[in-house]
């Protein structure tokens, strides 16, 4: 176990870390999407063209977060990860309309991952990179879901950082060849499968988002994890598509976003790569 593990005062900074990137990946999650579309009207109006009309500035900084019920802005004191949401109680303080609670699970989900990455490699390169990792992924989680969409703003920047990570040797066991091999078959893998199933059944079984972050995932981590980490979004998948379509009466002709279940998958083989590689290639 990594010193980093034995200092409880390290483990607490790593925690605290993580509650603030989750604040800052809750506005990714909910601004990115909407920034995107913005931008996409604004494109299409050009092409048709038509006047663009001037719009206010909106990006991850400008403006500032606002009750979306009544526009109160939030203050400093209210903004604090997750105690801020308790001492509201869950409510806007200007309209005490419900806050959602998917805000503090984004905060506490990304802290725990900052926690565990840190615990599994340390103070280190490694530990910071997997960091990186886990947190794009938590947004990638989150976005897809709301939106059934997995931005190139991130899905390709993660891609070669990936690359980049493994051309110094950061990440433990991984090469650049691997990372390279791991990229394209990553990538090549769904997009057969995508072309597959449009073929026999005639209409598309998902987006190139996932085949871009597959791609990016076989860059972290290597071109060995790919099969386990595509077995277990499947299974968690369809587990999962099956629950909702028992207890919650979803139809099946709507589709379930598959890049939870990538992002997932390919945090448990950055955890645990190791041993979901030895169950089919041995030695």
């Amino acid at each position: 176990m990594p010193a980093f593990a034995s200092d409880p005062l390290a483990v607490v900074a790593a925690g605290i870390v993580g509650l603030c990137i989750g604040s800052f990946l809750n506005v990714v999650i909910h601004r990115l999407p909407k920034m995107l579309e913005r931008s996409w009207r604004a494109e299409c109006a050009e092409l048709a063209g038509e006047p663009v009309a001037d719009q206010p500035a909106y990006n991850l900084v400008t403006p500032r977060s606002q009750c979306p019920s009544c526009g109160h802005p939030i203050s400093a004191l209210e903004n604090i990860p997750v105690l801020s949401y308790l001492f509201l109680r869950g409510r806007c303080s200007g309209c005490h309309a419900p806050i959602s609670g998917r805000y503090p699970i984004v905060e506490l989900l990304t802290a725990a991952l900052t926690v565990a990455a840190v615990l599994r490699f340390g103070a280190t390169p490694a530990g910071a990179a997997a960091c990186l990792l886990l947190w794009a992924l938590v947004a990638l989680t989150f976005i897809d879901f709301d939106t059934q969409l997995l931005p190139d703003n991130i899905t390709v920047p993660l891609l070669w950082a990936g690359l980049v990570v493994n051309a110094f040797g950061i990440m433990p066991g991984v090469s650049l060849r691997d990372a390279v091999i791991g990229a394209v078959a990553g990538y090549l893998s769904l997009w057969t499968v995508y072309w597959l199933f449009k073929l026999i059944r005639g209409k598309e079984g998902m987006g190139y988002g996932d085949f871009k972050l597959l791609a990016a995932l076989g860059a972290w981590l290597g071109w060995r994890v790919l099969l386990p980490i595509v077995l277990l979004s499947a299974v968690v998948g369809a587990a999962i598509g099956i629950c909702l379509t028992v207890f919650k009466g979803r139809d099946h002709q709507v589709p379930l976003a598959f890049g939870p279940f990538l992002a997932i998958a390919g945090a448990v083989a950055l955890f645990w790569g190791k041993p979901l590689i030895a169950l089919y290639l041995p030695g």
